[in-house]
């Protein structure tokens, strides 16, 4: 499948992508982050923000800039990853607004030795929203309303929102026209986000505006070649596994030849999380639990 990796992400600007809704990327560009972290602002009166961002000052101005003075009733937060959530808490006491999410920091099963460190680099432990929303859960706002859809996965406590009456949801990290998502025990789970990408295919939204990146026209199509990429992935590393490679860094090195040696360590990743999988549903064996520095075997 192809991504888009033609975006301009006009930093510290308000740039209109959808009638009411402003996008305001911040300036945290990474090998990870793409070209940076999109906040949205929905609404033309009183107002909800989407993802408020990291904790950087000059995106804290840029989005009270975008506010221009006007109320701000909401704040959601798609999940608790640093580039997503950190600034929730000192945008609210700017504006007085309500932070929903699906609630703190939670890994989507107990860490292993070593792996807790890693978590707390990347999450947001402190995060608490003042309201934890459902699945399903519709909060309306002054002329606007979005829907929660849990979709855990990327992370255990992931969550995208459908703007009502327009066919627009705004997809985090579970789906990005750039890149495909990192799915990284224990934070997330590839059954996890497997089965939530076969929620999203199940609706009809026309337009995805995702956390990274551009907008993504045609989602059903884009998610269905995610999801024969990701199926192709695991064949691959089943495959792999048959073949002899028992250990994550001899099966990235054999089918990550052409990737960014500074993300061989996020592919690493990627690949347990498959294996992970595959070990849950039978198809790979290993001694004790699975481990980044375990092996594997045939099932």
């Amino acid at each position: 499948m192809e991504f888009d990796t033609k975006f301009d992400p006009r930093h510290g600007q308000a740039v209109e992508v959808a009638k009411g809704v402003l996008r305001v990327t911040a300036p945290n560009a990474s090998p990870f982050t793409f070209h940076g972290t999109n906040s949205y602002i929905v609404g033309t009166d009183t107002l909800a923000v989407i993802d408020p961002g990291p904790n950087d000052e000059q995106h804290l101005a840029a989005l009270v800039k975008a506010i221009d003075g006007r109320p701000v009733s909401h704040i959601f937060v798609s999940h608790t990853h640093r580039d997503h959530s950190p600034l929730a808490r000192p945008l609210a006491e700017r504006t007085g607004a309500t932070v929903l999410a699906e609630g703190p920091y939670r890994p989507a099963r107990i860490a292993q030795v070593g792996e807790a460190d890693r978590l707390d680099a990347s999450n947001d432990v402190e995060f608490s929203p003042d309201h934890a929303l459902a699945d399903q859960e519709l909060v309306e706002g002054d002329g606007w309303a979005l829907r929660t859809v849990l979709t855990p996965g990327h992370s255990a406590n992931h969550a995208v929102f459908a703007l009502q009456g327009t066919g627009i949801l705004f997809s985090a990290d579970h789906v990005m026209g750039w890149s495909t998502t990192i799915v990284a025990p224990p934070d997330g789970a590839m059954a996890d986000y497997m089965a939530s990408l076969e929620r999203l295919l199940a609706r009809d939204d026309r337009l995805f505006l995702p956390g990274h990146g551009g907008p993504i026209g045609n989602p059903a199509a884009f998610m269905r070649g995610l999801r024969t990429h990701r199926r192709m992935r695991e064949r691959t590393i089943l495959e792999r596994v048959m073949q002899g490679n028992r250990k994550i860094p001899d099966i990235v090195a054999a089918i990550y030849r052409d990737t960014d040696p500074r993300l061989f360590g996020a592919a690493g990743l990627s690949v347990f999380a498959h294996l992970e999988d595959l070990v849950g549903r039978g198809a790979v064996a290993t001694d004790g639990p699975p481990s980044l520095h375990g092996e594997f075997r045939p099932g």
